[in-house]
């Protein structure tokens, strides 16, 4: 048996050579009748379960290879898992015509492989001379290209009404009411999501 970080892995379930890093030729185990070397590159077969601690990738652009599953009718052009993240973003908010005076705006996000969702709430305390369209800054990554998806939305303190989030540029995005309107009315609570490509 080989015992590792207080898991015990059968040496029947590995196969090949692992080198040591402070000599030696590397690892062995017992199998009963002799020992196994086991490899930099084991093929395990079974499950595998970390008690304590994560599974960490080392090398940037590598991750979980799907591979081996079946591919859809499309034209496949990646099966790697390669990226996982989530945080906090604070989006910038202007008008395309005169100016906002006071608001408040927070946003979280969540990024899977190449997927980006973003949340994000816009409250206006005085919408000042702001008229036209709302324009958001300041997301987390870059659109792979521009006005090529569209989010939704609500105005969650007076009114309720729809809202709708598209993308203006790669790195910025454009807010109005459903009707196309601009959204930005004193006390109005927009909440807003939209995903895209990266």
């Amino acid at each position: 048996m080989l015992k590792v970080a207080n898991s015990v892995i059968n040496a029947s379930q590995i196969t090949g050579v692992l080198p040591v890093v402070n000599g030696g030729t590397g690892v062995t185990t017992s199998t009963g009748t002799g020992n196994t070397v086991l490899s930099a590159a084991p093929t395990l077969s079974g499950d595998v379960t970390l008690s304590t601690g994560n599974l960490v990738i080392g090398t940037a652009g590598k991750g979980i290879d799907f591979s081996v599953t079946s591919s859809g009718s499309g034209t496949m052009t990646s099966e790697l898992l390669a990226d996982y993240e989530e945080g906090t973003w604070t989006p910038v908010v202007t008008a395309n015509v005169g100016s906002i005076t006071t608001y408040s705006a927070s946003g979280k996000y969540t990024k899977i492989g190449r997927l980006l969702t973003l949340q994000f709430t816009i409250v206006i305390t005085n919408n000042g001379t702001g008229s036209g369209a709302m324009f958001v800054d300041g997301v987390p990554f870059a659109a792979a290209n521009s006005s090529s998806e569209a989010g939704c939305g609500r105005e969650d303190a007076s009114t309720g009404v729809s809202l709708a989030v598209g993308i203006r540029t790669t790195t910025q995005l454009i807010v109005n009411k459903y009707d196309g309107t601009y959204p930005g009315v004193n006390g109005y609570r927009l909440d807003c999501s939209i995903a895209y490509t990266v």
